[in-house]
């Protein structure tokens, strides 16, 4: 019965895996797609590779994820991580069906701890709040900040250049600042995903706590996102990369640098699993600041901010109700 229960909450979390791909396929190439510096298969391709390939530059933000909730041994305590990703996936699947760029991160963290606190398990609120609630509340006015700063860096820099010819040179840039966030995408988001299957083995008793991860999750892992990455979200580039501001190329590839900037700072130095999604969408309206605070729309934005405000709980409820649903089937 456990081995079943393991098997499940591998494939569910494989699953989430493909859903953060496609939710936030729109993280890594919205902006180059928008501004026309690259195609959208090829922009896709091009982020699915690096996803796959970020995924193996880390294990500090997997271990984190794990010790976000202490749920117990055996086949209760994998029931309670199989419902955190279940309120996860269906959060994603909603926002995903509304456009709105919301945090995979923060759904599957609140799923966790959602069904944790159902079960009246532990959850490890120092790690959660230090590791992921905090750093989920700067990096967005980090990436805001620091996108406004380079944007005006970069046109006092190129305030006598050709208008054209910049234009081209940024579009080229943006292939390798778009590469570079489709690279931090999988050093962070394919992370999650492994720190939840090392919990399931760490519940069911297959690994020790200060085991690094066996190579077989990080590799499912890198290829489910990648995979999802492929599919594309379309729904939710069209959001990120017109809806918000229409971009141009130079502002594409500042805030497509910014955002990558802290996605790796955060993985290597505080360990932390942030939201891909809240930094680029930041540094995107950071960016279109620049032009005029009126140029950012808004209203979108506001309704971008709802999404985010409500992931947390969201995810978290609909982990409790998987969870008490659970109990009755499997007492």
């Amino acid at each position: 019965m456990e081995i079943a229960i393991i098997i499940a909450v591998v494939l569910v979390a494989l699953v989430f895996d493909y859903t953060n791909g496609f939710h936030d396929a729109a993280n890594a190439i919205a902006t180059s797609v928008s501004t026309g510096a690259l195609k959208p298969r090829v922009a896709l391709a091009m982020a699915a590779i690096m996803n796959f390939v970020g995924a193996f530059l880390g294990q500090k933000v997997a271990h984190t994820v794990s010790d976000t909730i202490n749920p117990g041994s055996g086949s209760h305590g994998l029931v309670i991580v199989m419902c955190g990703l279940l309120g996860a996936i269906t959060w994603n699947l909603v926002t995903w069906w509304l456009g709105l760029p919301s945090s995979s991160s923060q759904a599957l963290i609140g799923g966790l701890v959602g069904a944790a606190i159902a079960a009246g398990t532990t959850a490890n609120w120092d790690v959660v709040v230090e590791k992921v609630v905090l750093p989920m509340l700067i990096s967005p006015v980090i990436a805001f900040t620091l996108g406004f700063a380079l944007m005006v860096a970069i046109m006092w820099i190129f305030r006598r250049a050709n208008p054209g010819r910049a234009n081209r040179g940024f579009k080229m840039a943006q292939t390798v600042s778009a590469a570079a966030m489709a690279l931090g995408h999988g050093l962070q988001d394919a992370q999650k995903t492994m720190g939840v299957i090392f919990l399931a083995l760490l519940t069911g008793g297959y690994v020790a706590e200060g085991d690094p991860l066996p190579l077989w999750v990080i590799f499912t892992s890198a290829a489910a996102i990648s995979l999802g990455t492929w599919s594309g979200g379309w729904r939710i580039m069209r959001t990120l990369g017109r809806r918000i501001i229409h971009l141009d190329p130079a502002r594409g590839f500042a805030a497509e640098s910014v955002a990558s900037g802290v996605l790796y700072t955060t993985a290597y130095v505080f360990e932390a699993p942030i939201s891909t999604t809240h930094t680029i969408t930041s540094a995107v309206m950071g960016v279109g600041a620049t032009k005029r605070l009126s140029a950012v729309r808004w209203g979108v934005a506001r309704s971008i901010l709802i999404a985010w405000v409500l992931t947390f709980p969201a995810a978290a409820s609909v982990a409790a109700i998987c969870y008490w649903v659970a109990r009755v089937f499997l007492p």
